[in-house]
């Protein structure tokens, strides 16, 4: 009689050596998700200063990118591939200096941004669910686009008043549900390691 449960993983698969390389090192996914964890306990009491930091983070990668975009615009040769990346680089080092001088109006703008793609994403669902709505199990896209779209209202509707503390919830989350992502795996290569 065969084993009706088939294993997870065949073992040369690479998913199964990548496990087996990970096992050993598990105590490290473990502490880094104590440390997020942590993180996002520390920025769920100061939402404000978790709301900056997280403001100042995007407007350095901005910079980043804009100064990268810059660097690319004079590595190329027509002259209408030079002027467009020009003006998107200049634009990046521009909302990037913004949001890292005066983080609040970058706190601002960026919710602004959040809203308004809740909103365009959940139409899209609804829409999309909409055109397929005989087929079974769609009903979840309308609810997800939906949620998406009453989220997105409720963010522009209290906005600028939330912008902070949208900012800082966000960061707070991302943190929290990294944290316990990364703990349990750590935990899953543990007893994969046992195993």
């Amino acid at each position: 009689m065969t084993n009706p449960i088939p294993p997870r993983f065949p073992q040369d698969s690479p998913i199964t050596q990548a496990l087996k390389t990970l096992a050993p090192k598990w105590g490290w996914f473990v502490a880094l998700g104590l440390l997020l964890l942590f993180l996002g306990v520390i920025a769920s009491l100061h939402i404000l200063t978790a709301a900056m930091v997280s403001v100042w983070f995007i407007g350095v990668m901005m910079i980043i990118g804009g100064g990268a975009q810059l660097f690319h615009a004079w590595g190329t040769r027509p002259w209408s591939s030079f002027l467009l990346w020009s003006i998107s680089g200049l634009l990046y080092l521009a909302g990037g200096m913004i949001a890292f001088i005066n983080p609040l109006l970058g706190a601002m703008f960026l919710t602004l941004l959040l809203g308004a793609t809740l909103i365009g994403l959940g139409a899209l669902r609804l829409w999309i669910w909409f055109n397929y709505r005989s087929q079974e199990g769609w009903s979840w896209l309308a609810l997800s686009g939906l949620i998406s779209v009453v989220a997105g209202l409720l963010i522009a509707w209290g906005w600028p008043d939330n912008s902070v503390f949208i900012m800082g919830m966000i960061l707070t989350i991302d943190l929290l549900f990294q944290g316990w992502g990364l703990f349990f795996l750590g935990l899953a290569l543990r007893n994969a390691r046992s195993e």
